[in-house]
């Protein structure tokens, strides 16, 4: 009985995912690497943000700037999944030895991470530079892991799953990750719901690091098939410049990329201010602000399944994608008026409609992107993630700076009396947010009507191709 409720796609709708050469069980545990990548997200992004600038008085500047430093690799994403695709070991594999390195490169960043902090802060021993110092080298490792993690890990996925079943396969992997994140928030949600100590983040953080080990170790077992053959290949590997010109070359998808930019960087300047927020603004506990990253996942999730059911029925990527930009705005108009009216609740609304926009806005593009290449997806898989990663980056850095250089000048009196509260920061950004989705929908508008986005109607499940992040 149980058996059959598992195969059935009513009640586990990523079972027609699974085949006789990739069964069920190890599908879902080489989706582990996803749950590893969605912990280390959710801590860098949700917890330790809201840690580093309310418990240990960092600076909200060079928070996001800490926080901006994993995203600096991201450019290289592109880069990265079409060497992996060329890789000649001696061993014969392509992608395990990339993924082996990401999981160490995440590992060693979690472990140094805590005392780093601590040193930075002023609460450790040493000089504040070190910690600096320190601080940077933990977040880029940790970044340079989980891009080249995921990158490999996505590659492997389509390597291994048969075509037919191909994208539900990848598909999966992204629900994966939004579990992960979700996970992870709760659990971290529940350590933190207590008193607050400097051993509990020591603790928090080096368990993410032994937990991420185990879990890619579980996903990578025998999953890649060795070919000592492709080690003793001596022809020509052809040129990434060459091909990453040919692909960037027709103007839609030069108008495609920028989109994707505009609004990932629409969506991406909260993402370290949103839990001091709540805490310094709406004086909402730790507890209550580290559940903010489970309340955006699940509304990633739900949008999930309604773009699945609207993609299903042959709706137009794009317009999916400009749906989710309009979903955006509300979210930020919630957060916005959550300060005035004092209203937990309606910030954590926001919370959710900003993961609910990402599920619509993330899969809408992401499609357009897949339809750009027919014969080589791993480019445009690396060429999106770059993009978006890239964006968040650089968003997520300006949006700390700016929050700190406009709140400074709000409490202190030189903005006017009217503009003298701690929220001013904030709110500053969330409108600029809201500027950012408005130019995102602009250059969406001419892609909505190109039709070599548009997908026919389809009685199967979902076909997302391969999804990045």
């Amino acid at each position: 009985m149980i058996r059959r409720l598992l195969s059935d796609p009513r009640f586990l709708p990523f079972a027609d995912a699974a085949s006789v050469d990739l069964p069920l069980g190890r599908l879902l545990r080489l989706a582990l690497f996803q749950v590893s990548v969605g912990l280390a997200l959710a801590l860098l992004n949700g917890t330790l943000n809201r840690i580093m600038i309310v418990e240990l008085n960092v600076p909200a500047w060079l928070v996001a700037t800490m926080i901006a430093l994993p995203l600096l690799f991201a450019p290289f994403r592109a880069l990265l999944g079409y060497k992996s695709d060329h890789y000649r070991s001696i061993l014969g594999w392509r992608r395990v030895p990339y993924i082996w390195l990401g999981t160490m490169l995440q590992f060693g960043g979690l472990a140094i991470m805590p005392f780093a902090l601590l040193v930075l802060s002023g609460t450790g021993r040493g000089s504040i530079v070190y910690g600096q110092i320190g601080a940077a080298l933990a977040f880029l490792m940790v970044g340079a892991g989980l891009h080249t993690t995921q990158t490999a890990g996505l590659a492997l996925a389509t390597d291994i799953a048969p075509e037919k079943s191909r994208p539900r396969v990848v598909a999966l992997m992204y629900v994966m990750l939004l579990i992960g994140m979700v996970g992870a928030s709760l659990a971290f949600g529940w350590l933190l719901s207590g008193r607050y100590t400097h051993m509990l983040l020591i603790q928090i953080i080096q368990g993410a690091a032994f937990v991420t080990f185990v879990l890619n170790v579980i996903a990578l077992w025998r999953q890649e098939k060795r070919d000592p053959a492709r080690g003793r290949d001596t022809s020509p590997i052809p040129a990434f410049g060459k091909a990453w010109r040919e692909f960037t070359a027709p103007a839609h998808t030069r108008r495609l990329l920028v989109a994707v930019g505009l609004g990932t960087a629409a969506f991406s300047m909260q993402d370290v201010l949103l839990e001091p927020y709540g805490g310094q603004i709406l004086n909402m506990p730790i507890g209550a602000t580290s559940l903010l990253t489970a309340l955006s996942a699940s509304g990633a999730l739900l949008a999930f399944a309604i773009a699945a059911r609207q993609l299903q029925r042959g709706a137009d990527p794009m317009r999916v994608a400009a749906m989710g930009a309009l979903v955006g705005v509300l979210a930020f108009v919630a957060v916005v008026f959550a300060e005035p009216i004092g209203s937990p609740w309606l910030f954590r609304l926001g919370a959710v409609l900003i993961g609910f926009r990402g599920g619509l806005f993330s899969v809408g593009g992401l499609l357009a992107a897949m339809a750009l290449q027919r014969s080589d997806h791993g480019l445009a898989l690396g060429a999106w993630g770059a993009v978006q990663a890239t964006a968040a980056g650089l968003a997520i850095a300006g949006g700390g700076a700016a929050a700190n250089v406009i709140g400074a000048l709000a409490t202190s009196g030189a903005l006017g009396p009217a503009l003298v509260s701690p929220a001013t920061g904030y709110l500053f950004v969330y409108h600029i947010e809201i500027a950012l989705l408005f130019a995102a929908l602009i250059a969406i508008g001419p892609l909505v009507r190109t039709s070599q986005f548009r997908s026919a109607p389809t009685t199967q499940g979902l076909g997302l191709a391969e999804l990045p992040s």
